[in-house]
């Protein structure tokens, strides 16, 4: 496909810039270029993958996360987290036209309903459950399953609640691993249903991921696929790939701050781009705080320390950080079983499991893990421990004064509709980064996520370099996600009693007529007790789950005093600057993010056209 050169597209009468060509910029500027009257340009700091340079790394399913850490990697790291042992994690996000979409495990699924009237609770009129279904539905086709495969695989959906005439391309996979069969029995004789279609405002239950994948073509359907390359010959589309915008221009005009473009490198060469309209930041929840700050946009400590002159000054630009925690529990299982390590070690088996994919769209290529459960605390702790949780979450928020706070204490009253706190997914392979498989043994790995965290971190630019005049783009944030600490305690507490939930699914037939012994984390010694060793395992051994949200979040009723941006998306105190990414989340939902980002893009881009229209 063909990109503009530099040169041209800074010379372009553009309505819209757009930042960052990844998840949610590429469905925003393609539905907004479906009006021929306005120029769109979109700038991606990365290249485009479309040509099939990623060598399939993106493109095949079952080889999910070869391209983490490569050149389509900005390869983020965390401060050392004191709350989890002093440990950096690894986050990464896309550096590639299609951004994070295109790194993801392809996993496609919604938040509960009441996580997004949460929002609007918080004073965000318009981001109700059924505000946003609408454009859940607009973004995606769904590939309905046959018969065949649902009584095969327990794939089963609701047909009002999945779109059919969107970009992205939705389906349940071709075919599952071995231990799929056994899921849903395990997890119904725990208590835990089966659920009809967990795209219908419900998490809780049993039930298969669905993915991001074109079941004609069996690849992967992302934003720049899915979006992007449909809409690539429009004339009033523009794209500019390997290309850093370097901060926002904000200018007083008429004794307001107004954004005017945007300043961008491109090789060694440096030029303003300018925009008649507006200036859209979709450059996630790490870079678009970032970008805010060096264009004078933020906390007044942060910006000074880093020689930015302030413009705005908004204590919350970095602030509410929220993401999902993750640990694995890793099992021996039958040396029988197959699994995506056995590919990944053995040449012949690569080589033959690239002739299935590539001859018929068929064998392990095709496979991704989808065994999902969501859990609520109902399930995983006693009468008295949910009692324990609920008066120390709100006696939190009575403390912080937070509507936030006082809406998350809620997910522990037993009065209230259960959401599923905990997500547990089980997969073939060992998916540990810490436990080293021994050869010629088989493993299977229970991974657990909490949903609803209470920990609160920041991601903010750093202090200027004594030999420069301020910090600049090159210069990495500081990402503090602050895992347990403070009120993330609380989180900690949770995690733990939901280990004693991953024992019993891995004690419970028929899943454990497959697992011979659990070897990760060790058993604790008999002087240790089970409580003990549950939280010294989810101390020393959580890592990030992938899905940062809420550092550009809507301020709903307390507007800048809480927030970053209004509930249609503008940045408070500049005319003609708006963010559309997963950073506006007010707070977190339990769902992989996915779709709620391409949902927020598809509102974003909607309000846009209603306000210039």
């Amino acid at each position: 496909m063909m990109f503009e050169d530099f040169k041209t597209f800074c010379q372009l009468p553009l309505d819209y810039v757009i930042v960052g060509g990844g998840t949610a910029g590429l469905a925003v500027a393609a539905r907004l270029c479906e009006d021929p009257k306005v120029k769109v340009g979109v700038i991606e700091a990365g290249p485009s993958a479309l040509d099939g340079e990623d060598g399939g790394a993106i493109m095949v399913p079952g080889r999910y996360g070869e391209a983490i850490g490569s050149k389509y990697d900005w390869q983020f790291e965390t401060t050392p987290q004191p709350g989890i042992g002093g440990r950096s994690l690894k986050w990464p996000r896309g550096r590639v036209l299609g951004g994070t979409s295109a790194l993801n495990f392809m996993a496609w699924n919604r938040g509960h309903r009441e996580d997004y009237d949460a929002w609007a609770r918080l004073g965000n009129e318009g981001w109700r459950w059924a505000d946003l279904l609408p454009y859940f539905l607009r973004s995606e086709t769904f590939h309905r399953p046959t018969a065949t495969h649902r009584e095969h695989y327990h794939s089963s959906y609701d047909a009002g609640y999945n779109g059919t005439d969107g970009p992205l391309h939705t389906t349940h996979i071709k075919q599952y691993d071995p231990a799929h069969q056994y899921w849903h029995e395990t997890l119904n004789a725990l208590g835990l249903e089966s659920t009809l279609d967990s795209l219908a405002g419900s998490n809780c239950g049993v039930w298969n991921m669905v993915c991001t994948i074109d079941p004609q073509l069996q690849q992967r359907s992302y934003s720049a696929s899915a979006y992007y390359a449909p809409a690539a010959k429009r004339k009033n589309l523009h794209v500019l790939t390997d290309a850093t915008v370097l901060n926002v221009l904000i200018e007083l005009v008429d004794g307001y701050w107004e954004a005017t473009g945007v300043r961008v490198r491109h090789g060694e060469e440096e030029k303003d781009v300018i925009c008649i309209r507006e200036v859209i930041l979709c450059a996630g929840s790490i870079q678009s705080p970032q970008l805010l700050e060096l264009s004078g946009i933020g906390q007044r400590n942060v910006l000074e320390a880093a020689g930015i002159d302030v413009k705005v000054e908004n204590p919350n630009v970095g602030e509410n950080l929220q993401d999902h925690m993750m640990t694995a529990t890793i099992f021996e299982v039958l040396p029988t079983l197959s699994s995506r390590d056995d590919i990944l070690n053995d040449d012949i088996l690569r080589e033959a499991a690239d002739r299935a994919y590539y001859a018929s769209q068929t064998g392990p290529w095709t496979v991704l893990p989808c065994s999902v459960a969501y859990c609520p605390l109902t399930q995983v702790a006693s009468r008295e421990e949910q009692t324990q949780l609920h008066e120390a979450a709100s006696n939190l928020a009575q403390e912080t004064g937070r509507l936030q706070d006082k809406l998350l204490a809620e997910q522990f009253d037993s009065e209230k509709r259960l959401r599923g706190q905990l997500e547990y997914i089980f997969d073939l392979g060992n998916w540990s980064q810490d436990f080293h498989s021994e050869p010629g043994k088989k493993y299977g790995t229970l991974l657990q996520m909490l949903q609803y965290p209470f920990s609160r971190g920041s991601i903010h630019i750093p202090p200027r370099r004594d030999n420069l005049c301020k910090s600049t783009i090159d210069d990495k944030p500081i990402i503090d996600p602050q895992y347990y600490l403070g009120p993330g305690k609380i989180d900690q507490k949770v995690m733990a009693l939901g280990q004693r939930m991953a024992q019993h699914i891995s004690q419970t037939e028929p899943l454990a007529k497959i697992i011979k012994k659990q070897v990760y984390p060790p058993l604790p010694h008999e002087s240790t007790s089970e409580q003990s060793a549950q939280e010294e395992f989810v101390s020393n051994y959580t890592v990030t789950d992938w899905h940062p949200v809420g550092t550009c979040a809507m301020g709903g009723l307390e507007g800048a005093k809480a927030g970053v941006v209004d509930d249609r998306l503008r940045v408070y105190g500049v005319r003609g600057l708006r963010v559309i990414d997963a950073s506006i989340m007010p707070l977190q939902v339990g769902a992989h993010i996915q779709a709620t980002v391409y949902a927020i893009a598809e509102k974003g881009a909607d309000m846009i056209y209603e306000e210039w229209h």
